[in-house]
């Protein structure tokens, strides 16, 4: 018997409420098997990142081939990535060991404000690392860097999505959380392999929780582990989605640390999922 075997590629988050930590126990939760590379080491707790140590692009790479030579994980996700060289090293890496559906989600800055991916970064990521993309899930502020324009409605999020999609070449989901009311909706666009370009929306009420550190690397993971899983994409999104939500609501009465605390990611956890060969 096999696991579904997945991939992260991200940072540390020391407190373990976001990055390779939210990453691992999500696809642990959905029933397959976590791998990880770790791109960087934070010093952070609930309330803010003090520091960033990236790993020498070297170990980064040499990580990778490591885990797609002996687990050969067909479905990962990108998280953090801190610096130029480390993007480079990556990309040097799946050049050689490709992975069919990875999935990027651009973390650029922290919710506290502090730049989590360096300005010359930009460039190599744009260049090189999009367009390995399967799907791209930028947050508002990073759909607007990746857009170059600023966004405040849904028609700007469509706007953005084709601009985006100039660069990818493939689906993009914008999730829309920091777009002011009460029910918060991402927009999937989804780029079908016969029917061109789809939109797809998903909406929920607001969760009313200080709660929400590591949402972005939650939902990410889990549209991973739903599409190792078999699942199309839409139905993908809208399963994490729906998981995100549940780990958020209960989560919201957990009293971990002095800032903005984690979800509740094994509140129904599925076991290992074996199959055969």
């Amino acid at each position: 018997m096999l696991s579904i075997t997945t991939l992260t590629i991200a940072g540390s988050d020391c407190c373990g409420g976001a990055g390779i930590q939210a990453d691992i126990k999500t696809m642990s939760a959905l029933g397959v098997y976590a791998a990880s590379v770790i791109t960087a080491v934070t010093v952070q707790d609930t309330r803010k990142v003090y520091s960033i140590c990236a790993i020498e692009p070297q170990i980064v790479a040499d990580q990778i081939r490591c885990v797609v030579e002996d687990l050969s994980p067909q479905y990962a996700k990108i998280g953090m990535i801190n610096d130029e060289a480390t993007i480079a090293a990556i990309c040097d890496a799946l050049d050689s060991y490709p992975i069919p559906h990875l999935i990027v989600d651009p973390i650029m800055v922290s919710s506290s404000g502090m730049l989590l991916m360096q300005k010359e970064a930009l460039e190599t990521f744009c260049n090189r690392l999009l367009p390995k993309s399967y799907l791209l899930t930028p947050n508002i502020p990073e759909a607007e860097i990746l857009a170059n324009m600023s966004i405040r409605s849904s028609n700007d999020i469509r706007e953005a999505s084709r601009r985006i999609m100039n660069k990818t070449h493939q689906s993009v989901l914008i999730k829309g959380g920091h777009l002011i009311n009460n029910t918060k909706t991402d927009y999937l666009f989804y780029k079908s392999p016969n029917e061109g370009v789809q939109e797809y929306t998903f909406s929920r009420d607001m969760v009313h929780t200080p709660n929400t550190h590591g949402t972005g690397c939650t939902l990410s993971s889990a549209i991973t582990a739903y599409l190792a899983r078999g699942k199309e994409l839409p139905e993908a999104v809208r399963l994490a989605k729906e998981y995100t939500y549940s780990a958020m609501v209960e989560g919201s009465d957990l009293s971990i640390g002095h800032g903005t605390g984690p979800l509740n990611h094994f509140f129904a956890p599925e076991k290992l999922i074996k199959i055969t060969e």
